[in-house]
């Protein structure tokens, strides 16, 4: 009898996972169909534009400057042990370029962006709002998922090209200020050994992670549950599912870019 009903429960969690991945798989669908036909909300795209990019600056210049600074001392410490102090500068910027930019905005967009798009969008659905813009002959999807999305997908590269700059720029401030590296041998050695590749494939990298974190905060937005309760569940499994998706991601992309 326990060997039918632990068959019979793992049973039914596949038959959960699968009516979720359908769920979400017509979602996706339903996003590029309804891109692609228009009509677009051009306002309502510069709105979250400028709430999903510009006002994540803060957090990520101070994230992405502290790690530069915490990395370059980490480097410094362990390349001393081979004689090896001066890879730090471009250790630095291959590091935060290539991995640490791309993932560390990914997650804060994931923290700071996923929560707020599902906590919104949940919030519309379970008082009825949603229902009012089929009402109103406004479809749902061209009003409120895909402006959302494009604006992550757009917003995160631009982020992580400055986190980026400020990421070096945290090295450089240590290596000068208490590591006592020539500054101009620095600089000279960053841009020697930084190539324009390793700039693209973090640029590729936050594209995709952007595209994932507007689709999974829009998706459990859209499909909360009524009630408070349903709003915070969907919210923590929005911030959940694309931290993890992002990082998921990323070893699928290091490898697709970097190991051919």
């Amino acid at each position: 009898m326990k060997i039918v009903f632990y068959v019979a429960y793992i049973g039914k969690l596949f038959l959960i996972f699968l009516t979720k991945l359908g769920r979400f798989t017509r979602f996706t669908w339903r996003i590029i169909s309804q891109g692609y036909h228009g009509p677009f909300y051009t306002k309502i795209f510069l709105n979250h534009l400028i709430n999903i990019g510009f006002l994540s600056l803060p957090v990520v210049g101070l994230t992405t400057i502290f790690t530069g600074a915490a990395l370059a001392l980490q480097i410094y410490s362990g390349g001393t042990r081979f004689n090896a102090e001066s890879v730090v500068p471009s250790i630095v910027a291959i590091g935060i370029c290539r991995e640490l930019g791309p993932v560390l905005c990914g997650l804060i967009m994931a923290g700071r962006v996923a929560s707020s798009i599902s906590a919104e969008i949940g919030t519309m659905k379970v008082t009825e709002q949603i229902d009012a813009l089929y009402t109103l002959n406004a479809n749902p999807y061209n009003f409120l998922i895909i402006p959302r999305v494009l604006a992550c997908f757009i917003s995160l590269p631009l982020l992580t090209l400055i986190g980026d700059i400020l990421g070096i720029l945290g090295g450089f401030l240590v290596g000068v200020s208490t590591l006592d590296f020539n500054p101009t041998n620095y600089l000279l050695n960053t841009v020697k050994f930084l190539e324009i590749a390793d700039i693209n494939s973090g640029l590729i990298k936050a594209a995709i992670f952007g595209l994932i974190i507007g689709v999974l905060g829009t998706f459990h937005g859209l499909h909360t549950e009524v009630g408070a309760k349903g709003v915070g569940k969907a919210t923590i499994n929005s911030v959940v599912w694309s931290s993890i998706s992002v990082l998921a991601a990323n070893y699928i992309l290091t490898e697709a870019l970097f190991y051919k």
